[in-house]
């Protein structure tokens, strides 16, 4: 069995793969792809990993498990999505470190499923959001600002830290990575990672995000450039949607409102740029499958 475990991060999916993948549902279940909905495994999973606490999985807690998650003998390949499986938003910058948990609990997840071929699967986020974004989360608006933050040093927020951490603790999971701000162009993409390059023709919403941030007038014109011209590689499709968003993008929904203390322009700038460097690093870990526009 195959295992592909999406970790989140917080408040860059908002279970948009999930849901996109449950429209899809049927589809994926004739080619052996188990999609079930998050209430069959979230809270099992959770007590589950609690228990072993990082020990491997009985054979027998492995068969009930996979009774419970999903339907059928014939599934190849299964698909869990849960932004908490490292931790809930409140703790994030526990013990003075932003998702301090990734050395160990990715790790324990994978336990819960030792003889199967898991792998992991995480957006990331530019911190001058990430942060602001994760504090105003459901729950989060009743803590202090620093708080919160736990004594990290926002500047010292580094996303290679923790991916490292995840390959170090799980190096047999292979582990794909992708900037959140880049969705709209690589949907497709993760789409096909997450499924199978053989599925993503056929699945629906492709372009759901990008039709999110582009005028409907837009992704009129857009799809039928791509039908008109179905020759198009992946990469010439990515650059053509840039074009139509230079054109037809919906202001409010590229740009943010940051307001936190202390949030100035020169902090974002900052974070952005150290941000980008470390996009660069990410890019040159090995073991790491980085999706890039």
């Amino acid at each position: 069995m195959q295992v592909a475990i999406h970790l989140g991060a917080h408040c860059t999916d908002n279970d948009r793969l999930l849901k996109s993948l449950l429209r899809n549902k049927g589809l994926l279940a004739k080619s052996g792809i188990s999609v079930p909905g998050p209430g069959r495994y979230r809270g099992t999973l959770a007590k589950t990993m609690q228990k072993l606490r990082g020990a491997q999985a009985s054979r027998e807690t492995q068969e009930m498990l996979m009774d419970a998650i999903i339907d059928g003998e014939d599934t190849q390949r299964v698909i869990l999505s849960h932004d908490s499986f490292i931790c809930v938003p409140g703790r994030v910058f526990d013990n003075g470190m932003m998702y301090e948990k990734a050395g160990y609990k990715p790790e324990w997840l994978r336990n819960v499923f030792p003889n199967d071929q898991v792998e992991f699967f995480i957006g990331i986020c530019n911190p001058a959001t990430f942060v602001p974004s994760v504090f105003k989360h459901k729950g989060q608006n009743t803590f202090d600002f620093h708080r919160f933050l736990g004594g990290v040093d926002v500047n010292d927020i580094r996303w290679s830290d923790i991916i490292v951490a995840i390959k170090e603790a799980s190096p047999d999971c292979p582990l794909t990575v992708w900037c959140n701000e880049d969705t709209p162009l690589i949907w497709r993409t993760v789409l096909e990672d997450v499924c199978g390059p053989d599925l993503t023709d056929e699945l629906n919403g492709t372009y759901s995000v990008l039709s999110s941030i582009m005028k409907p007038e837009g992704m009129k014109r857009f799809r039928k450039y791509l039908s008109n011209n179905p020759a198009l590689n992946e990469m010439q499709r990515r650059r053509v949607a840039t074009v139509f968003l230079d054109k037809y993008a919906i202001e409010d929904e590229v740009e943010e409102e940051l307001d936190v203390p202390g949030w100035t322009e020169e902090l974002v700038h900052s974070l952005t740029e150290t941000y980008e460097e470390d996009i660069f690093e990410i890019q040159r870990l090995p073991g790491v499958n980085f999706i890039s526009p």
